[in-house]
C-alpha cells in the first residue's frame, strides 16, 4: 500500500488535540470507565459536530460511511468508488483546488497530504481539515478510524468497528493452519516488477496470514530482477495490477521463464482486488478474508527427502 510522508500542519494542532484526547477517552471507555465520560468531539468552526463534510480520498470516504457520518458527507474525491452512493465529484485528491473545495461549503475536510499547501488555504477560510496519513500498521488503521470518529462525533460507532474489526481479524488468523514453514509471496505492484517487503501495512497483513515477502531489504518497496524472482521461486503470485495493466495469470505464464514456477505450474497466480489491497481503511478485514480463502487452498509442503 502506497505509503505518504504527509503529516499534519501546525495550524491543525486544535483539531488533533481535540481527537487525540477523544481517542484516549475512548481507549478508557473500551476499558470499562463510564460512556459519559467520553469528553468534547472536534468541534467545526461555527461549535458542534460537523454538518457538511468533504473527503478527498478513497480511503478516508470509506472511514467516515464506516463509522457513520455518511449522510454528512457532501463531496469526495473522483477516485473515492466505495460506498456506491457516495457523491462522487471531480475534486481530486492529487491536485486539491481550494476554490472547488470551498464551493460545496464544507466545515470538515478529511485527507491523506497536504498538497499544494492545501491545508493553510482551508483553515484561513474557517474549515477544519483531519489529515489521515498512509498507515503503516494495522493500529494505525484503528487509531484512524477512532480520530474520524472524534472529528465527526461517532465516537462510539467508531470503537465499535474497531472492536468489530479486531475480532474479525483474530477469526480470520484462527481460522488459517499453522505450517512449520511459511508460505512465501511475490506481491507484484505492477509489471516492472515494483513488489512490497514484509515491513510494510500490506506486508503485515500478509505476516499475519502466514506468508512472507520474497524481497528484504532496507527498502520496503523495493523493484525486482526478473531473474531474482524466477530463483525465490515463491509459493504465491499476487496481483495488485490485474485491474490497472490487464495483468492475468496468463499473462503472467506467458513470461520468459514464468511458467517454471512453481505458483504457475499449480495454478497460485491470483488477481487482488486492488482497492481492497491498496487502501487502509475498514475493507482491510475483507482484504484479509480474501487472501486467507487463497491460504487455506495451499497444501502443507512435503518434507525435504
Amino acid at each position: 500500500m502506497t505509503e505518504s510522508r504527509a503529516r499534519a500542519l501546525p495550524g491543525s494542532r486544535s483539531l488533533f488535540a481535540a481527537v487525540l484526547t477523544v481517542v484516549a477517552l475512548v481507549a478508557s471507555a473500551c476499558s470499562g470507565a463510564d460512556d459519559n465520560d467520553a469528553g468534547p468531539t472536534t468541534t467545526g468552526p461555527g461549535g458542534g459536530e460537523p454538518d457538511a463534510i468533504v473527503s478527498l480520498s478513497p480511503t478516508t470516504t470509506e472511514m467516515l460511511y464506516a463509522v457513520g457520518a455518511g449522510d454528512r458527507v457532501v463531496a469526495v474525491d473522483e477516485r473515492s468508488d466505495f460506498p456506491a452512493d457516495a457523491p462522487v465529484t471531480d475534486l481530486s485528491g492529487y491536485t486539491p483546488n481550494l476554490e472547488a473545495i470551498l464551493g460545496y461549503q464544507p466545515d470538515l475536510v478529511v485527507a491523506t497530504d497536504d498538497i499544494g499547501d492545501i491545508v493553510a488555504g482551508l483553515e484561513r477560510s474557517g474549515v477544519e481539515v483531519l489529515l489521515l496519513p498512509a498507515a503503516r500498521t494495522l493500529d494505525d488503521t484503528f487509531t484512524q478510524i477512532e480520530q474520524v470518529g472524534a472529528a465527526t462525533g461517532t465516537v462510539g460507532e467508531a470503537a465499535e468497528l474497531v472492536s468489530r474489526m479486531r475480532g474479525e481479524i483474530d477469526e480470520i488468523v484462527a481460522s488459517l493452519p499453522e505450517r512449520e514453514t511459511p508460505l512465501t509471496y511475490f506481491h507484484e505492484l505492477d509489471d516492472t516488477y515494483y513488489t512490497v517487503t514484509d515491513d510494510t501495512y500490506i506486508g503485515e497483513v500478509y505476516s499475519l496470514l502466514g506468508l512472507t515477502s520474497i524481497a528484504t531489504g532496507d527498502d520496503a518497496y523495493p523493484q525486482l530482477s526478473e531473474e531474482l524472482i524466477l530463483e525465490a521461486d515463491p509459493d504465491l503470485v499476487m496481483l495488485a495490477d490485474g485491474q490497472c495493466c490487464g495483468i492475468t495469470p496468463e499473462v503472467v505464464a506467458e513470461r520468459p521463464g514464468w511458467s517454471e514456477l512453481g505458483a504457475v505450474r499449480q495454478g497460485r497466480v491470483f488477481v487482488l482486488d486492488e482497492d481492497l489491497a491498496s487502501r487502509w481503511g475498514p475493507r482491510v478485514v475483507d482484504f484479509m478474508r480474501e487472501v486467507a480463502g487463497i491460504v487455506a487452498t495451499v497444501p502443507e509442503r512435503e518434507p525435504a527427502s
